[in-house]
C-alpha cells in the first residue's frame, strides 16, 4: 500500500469540490466542520451547507475555482468534467471520490468520540466494511476511556513543568494509568479529585 495515514490542519484551507451530490455534500460537511473555506460547483446546495458558509458556483467556473483552491475534491457524476478538472489540477492536492487511487489524498471513514478521532481506510477495497468496522470500534470505546485521555493530558502537562527527561515522564504516565485510586476516580466520574491526586503524586516525585 503506497498511502500513509496522517492528519493535516484544514482551518482556512481553500477547498473546491466538483459536484453537489451525496458524496460531495459529505466531503463539504467534513471540511466545513474543521474550519475550511469550501466552494462547490454544481446545481444545488443544501441550506445546511449554506448556513455553514459553503458557496455554490457555476460549473463553468472550474478553472478559476481550481486556481483558488489548495485542495480539489472531485465528486461528480460527469466523467468528462471529472477528467478535465483532474487534468488542470496537476499542481494541487486532489481527492478523487470516483477513482481514489488517481488522487493524492484519501478522505477515509472517520468518527469522533470526545477528543478521539478515528479513521478507517481499507485501501479502497470495501467502504461497506469500513463502516462495519467503525460500528465495532465505537461499541468498545467507553466513557472511562475518554476520561482517562483527559487525565493523561492533564498529567502530561504537569509533568512537562516538573521533569525534563521524556523517558521518565513516560514511566510516570504509565504509573498514573495503572494507579487503582485513579481508576476508581474515573469510574465514579470524580475528575477534579483525580487531578488533585495526580498533583500530589507529581509533587512527591
Amino acid at each position: 500500500m503506497d498511502w500513509t495515514s496522517l492528519y493535516f490542519k484544514t482551518s482556512n484551507l481553500n477547498v473546491f469540490i466538483l459536484g453537489t451530490g451525496e458524496v460531495a455534500t459529505r466531503r463539504a460537511n467534513k471540511f466545513l466542520n474543521h474550519g475550511a473555506n469550501v466552494k462547490l460547483a454544481g446545481n444545488y446546495l443544501s441550506n445546511d451547507l449554506k448556513d455553514k458558509g459553503a458557496i455554490l458556483c457555476p460549473v463553468n467556473d472550474v478553472d478559476e475555482l481550481v486556481s483558488w483552491a489548495d485542495l480539489v475534491v472531485i465528486a461528480s457524476g460527469d466523467k468528462d468534467m471529472c477528467e478535465y478538472v483532474s487534468d488542470i489540477a496537476q499542481n494541487k492536492l486532489v481527492n478523487r471520490a470516483d477513482f481514489p487511487q488517481k488522487g493524492d489524498i484519501i478522505v477515509p471513514t472517520s468518527f469522533g468520540i470526545g477528543d478521539i478521532e478515528i479513521s478507517i481506510f481499507t485501501n479502497g477495497k470495501s467502504p461497506l466494511m469500513a463502516r462495519q468496522l467503525r460500528k465495532k470500534i465505537q461499541s468498545v470505546i467507553t466513557r472511562e476511556d475518554i476520561l482517562e485521555i483527559e487525565l493523561q493530558d492533564y498529567a502530561r502537562s504537569v509533568l512537562k513543568e516538573t521533569i525534563d527527561d521524556q523517558k521518565q515522564r513516560r514511566k510516570y504516565l504509565y504509573d498514573i494509568f495503572e494507579d487503582e485510586k485513579i481508576n476508581c476516580f474515573i469510574i465514579n466520574n470524580q475528575i477534579d479529585e483525580a487531578k488533585r491526586y495526580i498533583d500530589n503524586l507529581i509533587r512527591g516525585l
